[in-house]
């Protein structure tokens, strides 16, 4: 931007690894990706961003089924071992001025304390850890990534456009019949959704019968489940795309009860990309909402985003 002939230099020249999906997104949206000198392994959108070095990795085969995924995980959390695995060196080369990780969860994403124990957190570099268990701290994430960066006024300028955005939402939504909804996070175990799932199920006006805003995704029993007996069933598993989600039918498909509930008879069971969607507290988290209006009541906003980012299978 130019301001009486001089280039305004925003983000004032900042070198930024992101170690968060969320947090590379919020820059990016800030319009300051070119701040950005490495990122997770997971961060993929925008789509350029995986041009960037990724510094992180999985610390064990994340290929291999969600009940051997969830046993190791619950393994190395007990023995406190790391789930991430942080290419310290490389990271001090880039010589960051901030690192983005998160504190919400030990799991989903790499935290302060990987970084720590890592040994990879630069003796100039700030290292910020971004909280999301509601939309508002979401929200707030946005902004503090905005002042970080020098650049409050576009922050809350962000921040208002995703909130409109969301009211969109709900004024489409309103007056509509409120089918009950499940959403899963995992599904072996089962885990219900937490966190901001249950605002962005209202937000597109559904009825939801397990979970509560702001408190952590818990394990349920199948049982749970069967006794809710919802009309529509999401299932969106933590850091799968649709393609893995989808994959879980075989999982689901076995357990008792299955055939007779009511979304299931209806048709009305979902699978959607939970990594890119459903379970990142960045700059996807409005399309969520709008996903859900699709879902839920037919809703479009853009281009359908049925069989492309969810699709009906049950």
């Amino acid at each position: 931007m130019k301001m009486d002939g001089v280039v305004e230099d925003r983000g004032g020249g900042m070198r930024v690894v992101s170690l968060l999906a969320s947090g590379t997104e919020i820059v990016c949206a800030l319009g300051l990706g070119e701040t950005l000198v490495g990122r997770s392994h997971e961060c993929d959108n925008p789509a350029w961003v995986t041009r960037l070095p990724a510094l992180s990795e999985p610390a064990f085969d994340v290929t291999v089924s969600s009940r051997e995924i969830d046993r190791e995980v619950t393994r190395r959390i007990q023995a406190a071992e790391p789930l991430y695995r942080l290419d310290s060196e490389q990271i001090w080369a880039l010589k960051p001025d901030l690192v983005i990780t998160q504190a919400h969860c030990e799991v989903c994403a790499v935290t302060p304390g990987d970084v720590e124990r890592s040994g990879c957190a630069t003796p100039a570099a700030q290292v910020m850890a971004l909280t999301a268990g509601t939309l508002d701290g979401i929200f707030e994430g946005m902004l503090r990534v905005s002042q970080a960066l020098d650049v409050e006024c576009d922050g809350r300028a962000l921040v208002a456009a995703e909130q409109a955005r969301l009211q969109r939402v709900r004024e489409r939504c309103k007056g509509k019949r409120a089918p009950s909804v499940v959403l899963l996070e995992w599904t072996d175990p089962i885990f219900a959704m937490g966190n901001w799932g249950p605002e962005l199920v209202e937000a597109a006006n559904g009825d939801l019968l397990i979970g509560h805003k702001g408190e952590h995704s818990r394990a349920i029993s199948w049982e749970t489940v069967r006794e809710a007996d919802p009309e529509v069933l999401v299932i969106a598993p933590c850091g799968f795309d649709l393609d893995r989600a989808l994959s879980e039918r075989g999982t689901l498909e076995t357990l008792e009860g299955w055939s007779s509930l009511r979304a299931v008879r209806s048709g009305n069971v979902a699978y959607a990309d939970g990594n890119r969607f459903f379970n990142r507290s960045g700059m996807t988290v409005t399309q969520t909402a709008e996903i859900l209006a699709e879902m839920l009541h037919g809703e479009v906003f853009g281009e359908r985003t049925e069989g492309v980012h969810w699709r009906w299978c049950a």
